[in-house]
């Protein structure tokens, strides 16, 4: 068939073309890689999605971002917005692994599509911008990543090409902003195969050096790529026909791998045994094969020794393959990470998202953790406690769904036909016994921050709004939504989600309403008159009693403000909740109902979404449950626990009010700086950082050292002294970031400030830095806001 049919053929039958790379693939856990691309936004994630699913034949022909063309951002908003918004889960074949992708967002308002996909990984593909280095949302990921213990990453430093990338600079915001203190460099760019091209400081990227495999690899401008082995003596490197002579590259080969090996060897005993038995010459390094690299440097990667870092540019895909190798070397498998060994293992899984579609119903995506699941099976919900029946199994390919008869040991799918199941649920067979019936951790919604009221367009509208509202929280948790004062208000991370919650609910659940003006999301603290702990007072008083249904029921509870030293748990909205034992109940959902402490914890949980001096969310509380009485039924202890908790929140009177800061990161021309500046501090910003370079002004206890890693030489990325400049209008000018840190409420509508303070050349990001006590004005202005003074 010639080209041009064959490739009008594929773009005519996706659905049974693309499946061509994943048909038929036996079944080994060894060779399954469940991994993410996580990054700031605009960092080239779904490209880099893209350019894997070009390079493993699964398209053929990349799509764009920019013309919403992708596979994995294949929702109308994702297109025309052109961002990613929710994580699409692909099975690609790579050579002989299978790699279980999962795309997910930059933007920090969707911060929830990363919590949950961190949650079913064993491995993280971190990308970073090249010009920018590590950024404010880098490091909300990679703490998102610590939080799940993904037990392996890889940083691919992209956009290689753009004028002002610098390998070194983001190779040292690395060990700047202490993302880790060994990042281990397994390719260096090539930026032009002409010297006069780094003379000149030409922007670029034509072709990587494998300081592993010890190869150079060439791209051409049609993007077809051609691999050559380099000698294994330092001499020849000087004579290669590939590559002349007097490329500045030529004399940090020798010394980048020599780097390589020696501080690889210092986390492998074995490694550095062979490398003492060779000759003290400059050629004896080059000869070290990759096969007996590859093992240590596996090892040291599972151990969270080192950082491997490679390079390239994903919009040429320039690097993808090299980087899709060392994922397949390098990451962990399901086998690799604590799972039950046992021949005949009973069925556990983990419901990572939920999604609705008109057509299928609910879909729940799972990774199975041990055994294997089969349609038509009965399962159980071991979080809620309830039984549910499979109807079928799907593998998701992005939106093109492939119905199988099993998923399988490590894999990831979507199962249909559960009715109760949510985000994070812990799912195992019906008949497994009670031992078998643990509950895995949790995923973790981050804080809302903004709120928005919800009116029904009439009367008739209210319950299918209200419908809509708990259906889209079920797709998406960090979505809350509440009863206020005989007004429904729906809860989210940022201007931005509000905006997809509202299109969502009138898009895909026909929801009919009007979204009232955005406020930004309080909290109360525990009032000055709280009770010493009952240690130190009668363990049981009349606050501890609730009438309830007829019955007294005794909830006795030590309340107290967190203290500097104590952390609250994300789950309870920075509250810490612990049982009799001391122990934290991760949250009110965390396993059987029947289970007395969390019944008690049901209803704290109830109290604590509403203050009743202010309606508000209640935070930073730590609440120790010590005695209980039991009545009948036993369900009343929530109730009761809430009457408690509540009337004592009552009692001690109105606490501090704190509202969500986030972190600012503003670049604007030099000209405009100080208009930028101004109206940031008149709206209550602390400046912390006034720059050029790649700080993203976040406070920090020192840097990692450079000493005992490779740093290559800036002359590697020749246009990197750009760095700053920008050509506008035939003129250069100098581009400055600003980082500030800014009470939310005063920066709802900073798009359009900067857009008219910049002449539309300012641009933002910004990144939640979690919840202040405010002052006493300012709890006056805010308590006058939401109706309250």
């Amino acid at each position: 068939m010639r080209p041009r049919l064959w490739l009008s053929f594929v773009r005519k039958c996706p659905a049974s073309c693309r499946r061509i790379s994943t048909k038929g693939i036996p079944h080994d856990p060894s060779k399954i890689r469940n991994m993410a691309l996580v990054a700031h936004i605009d960092s080239g994630k779904t490209t880099l999605t893209e350019s894997i699913l070009l390079q493993s034949s699964y398209l053929s022909a990349s799509g764009s971002v920019d013309t919403g063309s992708t596979t994995t951002d294949f929702l109308p908003a994702e297109r025309e917005r052109g961002i990613t918004i929710q994580s699409a889960s692909i099975p690609v074949k790579w050579k002989n692994w299978t790699f279980n992708l999962i795309d997910t967002p930059g933007h920090a308002d969707f911060g929830m599509e990363v919590e949950s996909a961190s949650r079913v990984i064993d491995g993280a593909v971190v990308l970073i911008d090249s010009v920018e280095g590590v950024e404010a949302q880098t490091k909300g990921v990679w703490k998102q990543l610590d939080r799940y213990g993904v037990p392996t990453r890889m940083m691919f430093l992209n956009k290689q090409d753009r004028p002002g990338a610098s390998f070194a600079s983001s190779l040292r915001s690395l060990l700047t902003n202490r993302l880790h203190p060994h990042p281990m460099v397994l390719t260096l760019p090539i930026a032009s195969f002409d010297p006069q091209d780094y003379a000149h400081g030409e922007p670029g990227i034509q072709g990587l050096v494998d300081l592993v495999k010890w190869e150079l690899w060439r791209w051409d401008e049609e993007g077809r790529s051609a691999c050559y082995p380099l000698p294994t003596d330092v001499r020849a490197l000087e004579k290669l026909e590939f590559l002349p002579s007097n490329h500045p590259i030529i004399p940090h080969l020798a010394p980048a791998r020599t780097q390589l090996l020696e501080n690889l060897s210092m986390f492998s005993e074995d490694l550095m045994e062979v490398l003492l038995t060779l000759p003290s010459e400059p050629s004896s390094y080059l000869g070290i094969k990759s096969l007996d690299i590859i093992p240590h440097l596996r090892k040291s990667t599972l151990e969270d020794k080192i950082l491997p870092v490679v390079c390239g540019s994903a919009i040429k895909h320039i690097g993808t393959s090299i980087a899709m190798d060392y994922v397949g070397e390098l990451f962990a498998s399901p086998l690799d990470v604590f799972h039950d060994s046992t021949k005949n293992a009973p069925l556990r899984m983990l419901a990572w998202k939920v999604s609705w579609d008109q057509k299928r119903g609910w879909m729940t995506y799972v990774r199975i953790y041990s055994g294997k699941l089969t349609r038509q099976s009965a399962i159980l919900n071991a979080t809620r406690n309830q039984k549910e029946k499979v109807s079928k199994l799907l593998l998701m390919y992005a939106a093109e769904p492939v119905e199988v008869d099993e998923l399988p040991f490590g894999a990831v799918g979507v199962v249909l036909g559960l009715k109760f199941t949510r985000t994070g649920d812990t799912l195992v067979s019906s008949g497994a016994p009670p031992s078998g019936r643990s509950v895995m951790q949790d995923i973790i919604p981050p804080k809302a921050v903004i709120s928005a009221s919800v009116i029904p367009n009439s009367h008739s509208d209210l319950e299918p709004v209200q419908n809509a509202l708990e259906s889209l929280s079920r797709t998406d948790p960090s979505v809350r939504y509440d009863l206020q004062e005989g007004q429904i208000l729906v809860h989210g991370l940022g201007a931005l989600h509000l905006e997809i919650v509202e299109g969502r609910l009138r898009d895909e659940f026909q929801a009919n309403f009007e979204l009232g003006k955005r406020r930004v999301s309080y909290r109360e603290a525990l009032g000055p008159s709280h009770d010493p702990a009952h240690f130190e007072k009668p363990l049981i008083t009349k606050d501890d009693k609730a009438d309830i249904a007829g019955n007294s029921v005794i909830v006795a509870l030590d309340v107290r403000p967190l203290q500097e030293d104590e952390e609250g748990n994300p789950l309870w909205d920075g509250n810490l909740v612990l049982n009799q034992a001391g122990v934290v109940i991760s949250s009110p959902d965390s396993s059987s109902t029947a289970n007395p402490e969390l019944l008690i914890a049901s209803g704290i949980a109830t109290a604590l979404s509403s203050s009743p001096h202010s309606s508000l969310p209640m935070s930073h509380l730590r609440i120790q449950i010590r005695e209980w009485s039991t009545p009948s039924p036993l369900s009343l202890l929530t109730g009761a626990s809430a009457i408690v908790l509540r009337n004592r929140i009552r009692k001690v009177g109105m606490g501090p009010l704190m509202e969500p800061y986030f972190l600012f990161k503003v670049s604007v021309n030099e000209d405009t700086l100080g208009k930028v500046v101004k109206d940031l501090t008149e709206h209550g910003a602390e400046l912390q950082d006034l720059g050029d370079g790649m700080s993203d002004g976040v406070d920090e206890v020192g840097g990692y050292p450079e000493e005992g890693n490779y740093i290559p030489p800036n002359m590697l990325s020749p246009s990197s002294s750009n760095i700053n400049l920008e050509e506008t209008n035939g003129s250069s000018k100098i581009k400055r970031s600003i980082h500030a840190l800014a009470p939310l409420s005063q920066m709802l509508d900073y798009n359009s400030r900067l857009r008219a303070l910049s002449g539309g050349h300012g641009q933002f990001d910004m990144v939640s830095a979690g919840f202040r006590v405010v002052t006493e004005p300012r709890k006056i202005e805010i308590l006058r806001e939401i109706g309250r003074a």
